[in-house]
C-alpha cells in the first residue's frame, strides 16, 4: 500500500490551476442531429462568454462575433432551432433580432430592429417559424409576450409587418408546439413561478392565429386551494399530445394516489378541441421535469416507434425507456446521472446533455436499442489520476425534516492531511432558490478538494428533485428555512467528523449568495462567506429585478405591503451590526437580476462594521459570470481569500488584498 503524503488541509498541491477553470465547465445549450453531424450551442469563455453554435465535424456553425442567445424571460432559452434544409434560425444576443443563415453564410434578419422586442423559443413546425416574442412597453412594467409566427422571407424584416401575432393574454409564454391544425403552449401570470401553477393550452389555428382555446392541465384550483404546474407539450401524432403536470395528492384514483411529482400524461382529441381526459404514461415517485427557468427545457422525447425516452429524478436522475401501450417500462443503465436533458432524437438515437457522479457534463449520443452512450462534446476526464473527489449523498436531520446533501471529501493521490487535523469545508448553496444540484463529477469541486478543502453541496428545503412538497418548504420562509438547513448539514457533517468546525466557509452566488449573507448574520456556524452577486436586501431587491421574477417574493416571503416587515427583518443590510464575518463579494457590472447597487451597500456596510473584506466588480459581467478572465479571477480570489481567512498557504495563487 502506497504511504500518505502527509501536508496540511488546503495547500495540497493540485495540477486544476485557476488558467484551467474556464474550460473546465461546459455550458451546453440546444444541440440537434444535422445529417451525419451534430451541431450544438456552447458559451465560449475566451469570446467573453459568447455563445457560439459549434458541429463536430469541423468549423463553427454560427463563427465569432456572432452570440445565439435570448434575454426572453431574461433567463432566454431556445435561441437557435434548425429548419428543414439545413439552415437556421437564431436570437442574436446584442439586439434579440431572428435572423436566418446556413453554415458558411452571413446571417440575414427576419425581425426588424427594436429594442422593445426580444424573442426565444424558437421552433420550427409545420414548415413555419414560431417563437415567444417579447416586447418592453416601459420600466417596471409587465412586458407583452406572444406567440408569433416569423415568415422566412428576409425581404419584410425592416418593419416586421409580417411577423404574425399567434396568442397572447398571459403574462408569460412558453413551448409553441404546433400540428395539424392546433397549437399547444404553457401560460401562467403573475404572481405565479412556472413550478407554482402553469397552465397546459390548446387552440385551434385559423389562418395561423389562435381563435378559440382550452385548458387541458394546470393551473391554480382555488376551489381547493391547490395549484398544478403543467410542463413541455408534445404532440405524439396529429390527435395525441404528451405532457407532463404535478397533479395534487387530492387527486386520487381507484389504482394510484398522486404525488405531486411532474409525471408524463398524454390526451387524446377528437375534433377541433374536443378531448378525453388526460390520462398517465408514467406514473412513480420522481420528477419528469423541473423549474423552467430556461425555455425550451426538455425532459422526455418520443422516438419514432412511438416508445418515450424520459428523465426522472429523486435526488438523482435516470433515464427511463417507457412503452405507453403496454405500459413497461426499463431503465437504460448510463453513467448519467445530473442534470439530463433530451436535446433530440432520431430513430431510436438521442442527443442528451447531461453528467454523472464519475462523469463531468457533456453532450451524449444514445443508441437506444444498443443501450449504449457515447461522448460527442465534453463528458470525458482521467480518475486515474485520482485528483477528482466523486460526490457521496448524505441526508442529515434539519428543523422541519431531512437535508439533502452531496459530500465531495478532500481527494488528490496519496496526499492527506496532517495527524490530527481535520478539513476546512466550503458549503456551497445553489441558486434559484428553486435549483437543484446533483453531485456530478465537477471542476468546480475538484478545484477545491485537490487542494485538500471539503465541499458539501446543499439542496436545501426549497430545492426542487424531490417533490412539490420539499419545494414547497421554503414558502414564506426564504431567509429562514434555508439557512437553518445549511446550518444543519454543515454541522452533520462536523457531528461525523468530517470537517474542522472553525473552519467552515460557505459559498453561493445570486439566490445562494442571499442564503450566504443571511447564514453569516443569523449563525455562528461559519467562520468566512463567498458572495457572487447575491441579494442582501429584499425590498431593493423587489424595486430593481426584471419581470420575470417581479413577484417571485410573494411565494418566498410574502406580498407587499402586507409582508413588508418581514421583507426588512431579514434582509442582511437592515441589521449591519450582524455583519461580523469575513466575506468575499463578486459582482458584475451589467446585472439586471441583482444589480450591482446591492453588492455595493453591502460592502459599505462591511467597512463601517471593520469587518475583513473584498469586493471585485467585473465589468461587462451579467447575471452569471461567462467571460475568462473573470472566471479566472474568481477562482484565484476565492481560493486566496480561504485560505488567508480560514489559516492556510495557498501555493500558487498569490494573496488577496482586505479591506
Amino acid at each position: 500500500m502506497a504511504s500518505i503524503d502527509r501536508r496540511a488541509f488546503g495547500s495540497w498541491p493540485s495540477s486544476i490551476r485557476p488558467e484551467d477553470m474556464p474550460a473546465g465547465s461546459l455550458r451546453l445549450g440546444l444541440a440537434r442531429f444535422v445529417g451525419d453531424d451534430y451541431w450544438w450551442a456552447e458559451s465560449v469563455p475566451s469570446q467573453k462568454g459568447r455563445t457560439a453554435i459549434l458541429r463536430s465535424s469541423g468549423d463553427p456553425v454560427l463563427p465569432a462575433p456572432w452570440s445565439a442567445r435570448s434575454r426572453v424571460h431574461e433567463y432566454g432559452g431556445g435561441a437557435w432551432t434548425l429548419l428543414d434544409d439545413e439552415r437556421f434560425a437564431f436570437v442574436e444576443q446584442s439586439d434579440q433580432r431572428v435572423y436566418i443563415s446556413s453554415a458558411g453564410s452571413d446571417p440575414a434578419p427576419l425581425t426588424p430592429a427594436d429594442p422593445r422586442f426580444a424573442h426565444g423559443d424558437l421552433v420550427w413546425a409545420e414548415g413555419e417559424l414560431w417563437a415567444v416574442r417579447e416586447t418592453h412597453v416601459g420600466p417596471h412594467e409587465t412586458p407583452i409576450r406572444e406567440i408569433v409566427r416569423i415568415p422566412l422571407d428576409a425581404s419584410g424584416a425592416n418593419d416586421g409587418s409580417a411577423v404574425v401575432s399567434v396568442v397572447s393574454g398571459s403574462d408569460f409564454l412558453a413551448y409553441p408546439t404546433p400540428r395539424a391544425g392546433r397549437i399547444a403552449w404553457i401560460a401562467w401570470d403573475h404572481p405565479d413561478m412556472p413550478w407554482d401553477a402553469s397552465e397546459l393550452r390548446v387552440g385551434t389555428l385559423e389562418d395561423g392565429r389562435v381563435r378559440e382555446w382550452t385548458r387541458i392541465a394546470g393551473g391554480r384550483e382555488a376551489s381547493r386551494g391547490e395549484n398544478v404546474s403543467a410542463l413541455q407539450p408534445e404532440w405524439a401524432g396529429e390527435d395525441e399530445l404528451l405532457f407532463v403536470q404535478d397533479p395534487p395528492t387530492t387527486a386520487a384514483r381507484a389504482d394510484r394516489t398522486w404525488t405531486q411529482r411532474w409525471n408524463l400524461f398524454h390526451v387524446r382529441f377528437d375534433d377541433g378541441l374536443a378531448h378525453a381526459a388526460a390520462e398517465p404514461v408514467y406514473a412513480v415517485d420522481g420528477d419528469t421535469g423541473g423549474p423552467l427557468w430556461s425555455l425550451g427545457a426538455r425532459w422526455y422525447a418520443a422516438l419514432d416507434d412511438g416508445n418515450v425516452l424520459a428523465v426522472v429524478t429523486e435526488g438523482r436522475s435516470r433515464l427511463m425507456l417507457i412503452e405507453p401501450v403496454s405500459g413497461s417500462v426499463a431503465e437504460l443503465e448510463t453513467p448519467l446521472t445530473g442534470d439530463i436533458h433530451i436535446q433530440a432524437v432520431r430513430g431510436r438515437r438521442a442527443l442528451l446533455t447531461g453528467a454523472g457522479a464519475e462523469v463531468p457534463g457533456g453532450l451524449w449520443e444514445l443508441d437506444v436499442s444498443a443501450r449504449s452512450l457515447r461522448a460527442v462534446r465534453g463528458g470525458e476526464v482521467d480518475l486515474t489520476s485520482r485528483v477528482h473527489s466523486v460526490a457521496v449523498p448524505m441526508t442529515f436531520p434539519g428543523p422541519l425534516g431531512p437535508v439533502h446533501t452531496f459530500f465531495y471529501p478532500p481527494t488528490n493521490g496519496a496526499l492527506g492531511g496532517l495527524d490530527g487535523e481535520l478539513p476546512p469545508v466550503l458549503v456551497l448553496v445553489h441558486g434559484g432558490p428553486t435549483g437543484h444540484v446533483t453531485g456530478d463529477l465537477s471542476q468546480n469541486s475538484s478545484y477545491f478538494t485537490s487542494r485538500g478543502i471539503g465541499v458539501l453541496d446543499v439542496n436545501y428545503g426549497g430545492s426542487s428533485g424531490y417533490g412539490r412538497a420539499y419545494r414547497e418548504r421554503l414558502n414564506g420562509a426564504w431567509g429562514l428555512v434555508d439557512v437553518q438547513d445549511v446550518a444543519a448539514a454543515a454541522q452533520g457533517l462536523v457531528a461525523k467528523g468530517l470537517a474542522d468546525p472553525k473552519r467552515l466557509a460557505i459559498k453561493g452566488g445570486s439566490a445562494g449568495g442571499w442564503t450566504v449573507l443571511c447564514a453569516l448574520a443569523d449563525t455562528d456556524v461559519f467562520s468566512a462567506g463567498i458572495s457572487r452577486y447575491g441579494v442582501a436586501d429584499l425590498r431593493m431587491l423587489l424595486a430593481e429585478t426584471h419581470d420575470f421574477e417581479a413577484r417571485y417574493l410573494d411565494g418566498l416571503v410574502g406580498p407587499m405591503p402586507e409582508a413588508e416587515a418581514d421583507y426588512i427583518e431579514r434582509s442582511p443590510l437592515t441589521h449591519p451590526e450582524k455583519l461580523r464575518t469575513p466575506l468575499l463579494i463578486l459582482q458584475g457590472t451589467e446585472d439586471p437580476v441583482v444589480p450591482p447597487s446591492q453588492s455595493e451597500a453591502l460592502r459599505d456596510a462591511l467597512a463601517a462594521n471593520s469587518v475583513p473584506h473584498a469586493y471585485l466588480k467585473f465589468e461587462g459581467e451579467s447575471h452569471g459570470f461567462r467571460r475568462a478572465e473573470t472566471i479566472i479571477a474568481c477562482f484565484a480570489n476565492e481560493l486566496a481569500f480561504l485560505g488567508q481567512v480560514l489559516g492556510f498557504e495557498t501555493p500558487g495563487v498569490a494573496a488577496i488584498e482586505l479591506s
